[in-house]
């Protein structure tokens, strides 16, 4: 589960021209930047481990309780993150920073990543509602979805 949760962490790039943001910002500000956009996939994960425990079975399957942790997932995905992302917060630039520089070199790429993970999580919140079985049919292209941005985007440690 925890792998599963981590997957989709970085997926949370969810802003086409994320790739775009220039940076002439400080040491302090990146590091700001850094903490703003690990606190968002925190938000992911907790949310994830909702929807992730109750497809398992280790969680009793909540219709409500699905319906809001996958609608905070396409809220999260839907938002303007671009000054989570400034150029220079790369791993080996800012403490704790996991994000490779690819991040700021394929924007068509993370684009496609942004839109791949917002239609996951509407798909999720369209089924997490409806019963445990949509909701377990849902969570293949949510972690599809995190894990292709974790395999192109994020260091693994």
């Amino acid at each position: 589960m925890k792998k599963f949760c981590s997957a989709l962490v970085l997926a949370t790039l969810g802003v086409t021209g994320i790739a775009q943001a220039e940076s002439h910002a400080s040491a302090e500000d990146l590091t700001k930047a850094v903490k703003a956009r690990q606190a968002t996939m925190q938000l992911y994960a907790f949310n994830l481990g909702i929807l992730g425990n109750m497809a398992k079975g280790s969680m009793d399957y909540n219709a409500d309780a699905a319906s809001a942790a996958a609608g905070n997932l396409v809220k999260l995905s839907s938002q303007n993150q671009m000054a989570y992302w400034p150029k220079g917060s790369e791993q080996g630039s800012v403490e704790g920073s996991r994000a490779l520089p690819a991040i700021w070199e394929d924007m068509e790429g993370i684009g496609k990543a942004a839109g791949d993970l917002t239609q996951a999580a509407m798909a999720m919140e369209a089924a997490a509602g409806t019963d445990l079985a949509s909701l377990q049919g849902a969570m293949g292209g949510l972690g599809g979805a995190c894990g292709a941005c974790h395999k192109s985007y994020r260091a693994s440690n």
